[in-house]
């Protein structure tokens, strides 16, 4: 591997330094194949080095403590919509975090495989619907097109706890959830209940209710509640995990960042659960969101109100939508 002037001009500084040393510059330049005028202008140089370092430093310290943020490790645009909520905000690109990252040896999370995507086809009843929703997740603006999903989450006992969401996709928001020790098929059903209880008002006529072929979405029951709740039913295709791609995106990212490895109770990933969907409305910014959290970009389209003090982004003619 070639070693880049810049580095031989350093050990040419170490040598220099060593009090056994018997060459002179002229000959070190010689054998490491450098100039001396580029030897003493890399030296005159050694200010504005240590000066940049310590700018390094100190940028590498925000980038730091915005990747820690709230406990959740963040990959490089999470860093930047981070900085963007200091005060004053901080306007850092997104090479420079980038490069500090790979300075300072800071590694983005990767996603993982979901290994838990089993469903008890035993209980699956014939009560399918159409896929009325046909990918169109951002089409129809906010509080219209609602995505629905189950996970699960294993103890550190090897049982397993279950997690239900809802989520609006004009938005990402989690507008419901609910955390149950059982997967019956109560704890969907309260999903839906906690949704109407919390948002109903929110919700645009004829909001749509996605989800996949699950034995939960089949029963009788949960069409019967959506019915009475005048909610439309969608359904993925058989074995399409495309067709319900934002949800099941939500729960890798989730299953990414928190840690239930030492949860020994459905009490304890309870608590995990809830703290991270909390994080991850108000404080967990997306750039395809206008780098705002779930809950402020849903402030933001409904109300024109932008908690960025840089300015906000618009559609040519200078109007929003919940597409972006």
């Amino acid at each position: 591997m070639s070693v880049p002037p810049s580095g031989k001009f350093g050990i040419i500084s170490e040598m220099m330094n060593k009090p056994d040393n018997r060459l002179n510059v002229k000959e070190l330049c010689a054998i490491a194949g450098v100039s001396r005028s580029g030897y003493y202008e890399w030296l005159k140089a050694e200010p504005l080095r240590k000066k940049r370092e310590e700018q390094d430093r100190a940028d590498f310290e925000q980038i730091l403590a915005a990747y820690r943020f709230r406990g959740y490790d963040k990959g490089g645009r999470g860093i930047q919509m981070r900085l963007l909520r200091h005060y004053p905000p901080v306007l850092m690109n997104l090479k420079k975090v980038y490069r500090l990252m790979r300075k300072y040896g800071l590694k983005c999370p990767i996603r993982k495989a979901n290994p838990y995507r089993r469903i008890m086809k035993a209980l699956k009843e014939n009560n399918y619907a159409k896929n009325l929703l046909n990918r169109e997740f951002k089409e129809h603006g906010v509080r219209m097109i609602l995505l629905t999903d189950i996970t699960y989450l294993k103890r550190k006992d090897g049982q397993f706890s279950y997690l239900s969401a809802i989520m609006d996709a004009g938005t990402k928001e989690i507008l419901a959830y609910v955390v149950s020790p059982s997967i019956d098929l109560d704890f969907v059903l309260k999903t839906v209940e906690e949704l109407l209880k919390n948002h109903g008002a929110e919700l645009k006529t004829d909001a749509l209710l996605h989800s996949d072929q699950g034995c939960h979405y089949t029963s009788h029951k949960f069409a019967e509640l959506l019915k009475n709740s005048e909610l439309r039913r969608s359904m993925s295709r058989r074995a399409n995990c495309w067709d319900n791609a934002p949800q099941e995106s939500l729960f890798g990212h989730m299953k990414d960042e928190i840690d239930i490895s030492a949860c020994e109770t459905h009490e304890q990933i309870s608590a995990v659960i809830g703290d991270w969907i909390d994080y991850y409305n108000n404080d967990r910014y997306q750039w395809d969101l206008a780098k705002l959290a779930p809950v402020e970009y849903y402030r933001y389209v409904t109300t024109g109100e932008c908690p960025l003090s840089i300015p906000p982004p618009t559609l040519p003619g200078g109007t929003l939508t919940a597409s972006r």
